[in-house]
């Protein structure tokens, strides 16, 4: 079996509402789809996050596809080593990380198709029966907050994320509101993106720790990293790292230099699934837990990453996902995240999906009618 095309697709899918942060305002997901085919008519779908430029990432997946055409799926280590190696990705490692993910879950999916085995079972199998996913909140009035938060606990959400780092004050409020609204036991996050400085971190988070938050992502900005390291002695509220975690050698770096309780991060920042798994348990054999970040992607990369995750020791409850706030996605069946904050064990080979060519063709059109989804859109 040996892997002969590549076809790519710039595909765009609307959110409910605008996700607004300290750093981003978009309305909705725009992605590089793909699809490689082998030459014994095998496909295996694979999907890129855009970032600022989609172009750009899918140039770069058309500038690896030499080094995956007439090749086996089943070396799918030593193509991307040969793609960073002698393509000099390794020069621009983000983009490339980014790009060569979707082709990473093409050959996955090839590989678990022609083994007739699901994707998780070939990454050494399930050590949980689920994943469990959280509820992202979106900037609003309290009553708004309160409508999200009951729409979040009607569908059985423990965890409830919200973005901080833009108007405190509103924030303190939204969080108290989120608090009534899902009680004592369910978890409140927060995400400040890099906002705070170190001088107001501890101040602001100590007017925070009445609502009992179960961690803040990234209050600081990444770099140095002794900013993260100071932050832990100056509160009791639990950190995790997120920006800074840019390729597999960085998060290496942060985890093994303590700087956080918890790393969010992805398959797309480090590459490849397999790195995924390698990088979290180098967080597992430091004490700490990993859960799995969202850019915002669509069904092919969400069921990718939950097949990782399924094999993954230290992963926490409430990982990220956008599905329940998206409008519609490109597969036959809905994802579970969609509705639920269980994922179970994917059923089917492979990643174990169906495109839907219909609404793959839509998504297409409404990226060539609307253009990219911008991480600066307007409001």
């Amino acid at each position: 079996m040996k892997v002969v095309s590549l076809e790519t697709y710039l595909v765009n899918i609307p959110y409910k509402r605008t996700e607004i942060s300290s750093v981003v305002t978009r309305s909705g997901v725009t992605s590089v789809v793909i699809k490689l085919t082998t030459d014994d008519g095998l496909v295996g779908w694979g999907e890129a996050c855009s970032g600022a430029d989609v172009y750009s990432i899918e140039a770069a997946i058309k500038a690896m596809f030499p080094f995956v055409k007439d090749r086996s799926p089943w070396e799918s280590a030593v193509l991307r080593e040969d793609a960073f190696l002698r393509g000099l990705w390794a020069m621009r490692v983000s983009t490339g990380n980014f790009a060569w993910a979707a082709i990473d879950m093409a050959l996955w999916d090839l590989c678990g198709k022609s083994a007739g085995l699901p994707v998780y079972k070939l990454l050494g199998g399930a050590i949980r029966s689920d994943v469990d996913y959280f509820f992202y909140l979106g900037h609003g009035t309290v009553a708004d907050i309160a409508e999200q938060c009951a729409e979040g606990m009607a569908l059985g959400y423990e965890t409830y994320y919200l973005k901080t780092g833009i108007d405190l004050d509103h924030e303190l409020e939204m969080v108290a509101t989120i608090r009534k609204s899902i009680g004592p036991k369910n978890r409140i996050r927060l995400d400040s993106n890099g906002a705070w400085s170190l001088q107001d971190a501890p101040r602001y988070l100590a007017k925070f720790e009445k609502y009992d938050i179960d961690f803040i992502e990234q209050p600081v900005r990444e770099h140095p990293m002794s900013l993260m390291i100071d932050l832990r002695t100056k509160t009791p509220v639990p950190l995790a790292a997120n920006e800074g975690l840019w390729s597999e050698d960085d998060a290496n770096r942060l985890i093994m230099n303590r700087v956080a309780d918890v790393y969010t991060f992805s398959p797309y920042w480090v590459g490849t699934l397999e790195k995924f798994r390698q990088v979290s348990n180098v967080a597992n054999v430091m004490g700490s837990k990993v859960c799995r970040h969202t850019h915002g992607e669509m069904g092919i990369a969400a069921t990718a990453f939950h097949h990782a995750s399924l094999t993954i020791p230290n992963l926490v409850m409430g990982n990220q996902q956008t599905a329940a706030h998206m409008e519609g996605d490109i597969l036959k069946k809905q994802i579970p995240t969609a509705t639920s904050p269980k994922w179970g064990l994917p059923e089917g080979v492979g990643l174990g999906f169906e495109i839907d060519q219909s609404a793959l063709e839509s998504g297409i059109k409404r990226f060539k009618s609307e253009g990219q989804y911008l991480p600066y859109g307007k409001i």
